[in-house]
């Protein structure tokens, strides 16, 4: 009987404790990312003072503001957009950006790639409910480097919100960023020059006429 009673009071606590976990605010599921969160929006993995590896000072103090929203969608059949589709920061710089959401609908501002160790999934995150604005800071590592920034809420970077932020001397343009890289991937192997346009023309008319010989004889 005393041990059905414990093994009783031992679920009871269980599922106690389980229902509790489920009732915690969104925020506490964030808690290792550092999140601070309200109801018109959040700031993720803020970092002002800790150095990533090989920084051993902060190089720059660099703001940058940027606004989002239908009114910045630059390129034709794009719904969205940024008033900064590219940022330049000094290697080891602390950045600061406010993102100004000039929609009536949330927007975020999100970097990806960022050190893990430093900062948790490797990102960094803004989010502004339509009509508000929100300021965080990071500091960059020391490598050249192109990082991915877009906002993450289901088809907008699709729609035009994509842009990048590059470190120094940056690390080659990403692609399908609005008024910067071609909209598409580029195989390693596709002919990047005019000239090697030019070339395979050339061979694939030849190969052709050389087929084409052959199939008369």
């Amino acid at each position: 009987m005393n041990l059905s009673r414990c093994l009783a009071c031992l679920l009871m606590t269980l599922t106690a404790q389980a229902w509790a976990a489920d009732k915690q605010p969104a925020a506490d599921h964030h808690s290792h990312h550092g999140m601070q969160l309200d109801a018109d929006g959040a700031v993720m993995n803020a970092n002002s003072k800790q150095l990533p590896h090989g920084c051993d000072r902060i190089s720059a103090e660099q703001d940058f503001t940027v606004h989002v929203g239908q009114k910045h969608a630059q390129d034709p059949g794009m719904a969205f957009g940024m008033s900064m589709q590219e940022i330049h920061v000094k290697p080891c710089s602390r950045v600061t950006i406010t993102l100004v959401n000039d929609d009536a609908i949330r927007h975020q501002w999100m970097v990806h790639g960022l050190p893990k160790y430093l900062y948790p999934a490797g990102m960094f995150h803004l989010e502004a409910s339509g009509g508000t604005e929100r300021t965080g800071t990071f500091i960059v590592p020391p490598e050249p480097r192109n990082y991915l920034v877009h906002c993450d809420i289901a088809q907008h970077m699709e729609k035009g919100m994509r842009a990048q932020l590059v470190v120094g001397a940056g690390s080659g343009d990403l692609w399908a960023v609005n008024g910067v890289s071609d909209p598409f991937v580029r195989s390693s192997y596709f002919p990047q020059t005019p000239w090697l346009w030019f070339i395979s023309v050339i061979i694939l008319l030849v190969c052709a006429f050389v087929a084409r010989r052959l199939t008369i004889r």
